[in-house]
């Protein structure tokens, strides 16, 4: 069942405002394919507060593009991953990017870690803001100098590509993610201004369900100054998914 399926999204709402949590990016599950329309509904429920992340075919025509934007979707995700059955090719997905840009919309990318050394000309070649999905699924426990995180480092050299520091729990499966706060931790210190955050909730095709709470304390790590976390939570994702400003974070 996709978690905003049904007329009534007060209880997603609720449980973001139990974590203080004012905006929200919706990403559109990948058992839904290319019907986005439960992450539409949710999105217009939300006063605008809300927006998504949709999955099109890469031969989607303008016309889908424009009326996604127009519901409130930012970007359109393609996932690389094993376990996935790839709607298109990396260069399909480039190729639509003039037209993403066309459409107000940018790229998400979901890859496994393997692929990211070969994502450099391509990504170079994007006509849109590019988004990492979970810190590219580098595994942690390997260190900041596996070949697969210095891969990611050189993609965000590029000052258009950005991460998503959600799932630590993803790259480092033991609790309390040490391995993967630290990178995360690194990842923000070396390239402010390109970070976003998730909670990736509700945690699909996991190994375990992590503590939501824990995830979210593990912020306090992540981005140890108030300019850290203001940078990550508030000012990137305000200027990449279109959101009016917001004042300052007035407490940790």
């Amino acid at each position: 069942m996709h978690p905003l399926a049904g007329q009534d999204h007060n209880q997603l709402f609720a449980l973001h405002r139990n974590w203080g949590m004012d905006r929200c990016v919706v990403v559109q599950s990948t058992a839904y394919g290319f019907d986005n329309h439960w992450v539409a509904q949710a999105l217009q429920a939300a006063d605008g507060q809300y927006v998504g992340v949709a999955l099109a075919p890469a031969d989607a025509p303008d016309a889908q593009l424009a009326q996604l934007a127009d519901a409130r979707f930012r970007a359109v995700r393609f996932n690389f991953m094993h376990h996935l059955p790839p709607a298109a090719s990396l260069e399909d997905a480039i190729a639509m990017t003039p037209r993403l840009a066309h459409a107000g919309l940018h790229l998400q990318l979901h890859c496994e870690s393997d692929l990211l050394a070969q994502l450099a000309a391509p990504l170079a070649r994007s006509a849109v803001p590019v988004v990492i999905d979970h810190m590219g699924r580098v595994d942690a426990r390997l260190g900041a100098g596996h070949p697969h995180f210095q891969a990611l480092r050189a993609l965000l050299r590029q000052p258009h590509v950005f991460v998503k520091l959600s799932g630590i729990d993803r790259i480092d499966p033991t609790p309390p993610y040490a391995a993967g706060i630290a990178l995360a931790r690194q990842l923000l210190a070396e390239f402010s201004g390109q970070c976003l955050w998730g909670t990736d909730w509700p945690h699909p095709n996991h190994s375990h369900t992590p503590d939501d709470a824990q995830l979210i304390r593990s912020l306090d790590e992540i981005a140890p100054s108030a300019a850290a976390l203001q940078d990550l939570l508030v000012d990137t994702p305000a200027r990449l998914y279109q959101f009016p400003p917001l004042p300052e974070l007035l407490t940790r």
